[in-house]
């Protein structure tokens, strides 16, 4: 767990310092966190696990692909344009 939540806080940190890097030139930064989904990486996690996952999860299954692209549609659009160095965290709840 330790490596991780290293890497999910380096993206989230990256994601901060290069938004403030190129927002002068007019770039906008921001990264999406998903929690699990249910994709070819999932399918090797057993029963239990994905119970697991499951019980750990509010809104109560695992998120599929579609679940994101409405956020990143947002994120690429004018609607967003004073958004910059944001994670988004789309994950059923898994984190709260």
């Amino acid at each position: 767990m330790a490596a991780y939540a290293f890497t999910k806080g380096g993206i989230d940190s990256f994601t901060r310092a290069l938004a403030r890097e190129l927002g002068e030139r007019k770039i906008r930064v921001n990264s999406i966190a998903p929690g699990y989904y249910d994709t070819e990486m999932s399918h090797s996690l057993s029963d239990e696990q994905k119970e697991q996952i499951l019980r750990r999860t509010p809104l109560g299954r695992l998120g599929v692909p579609e679940d994101v692209v409405g956020s990143v549609l947002f994120f690429l659009s004018d609607q967003a344009s004073f958004i910059t160095g944001q994670t988004l965290v789309i994950d059923g709840g898994g984190t709260v």
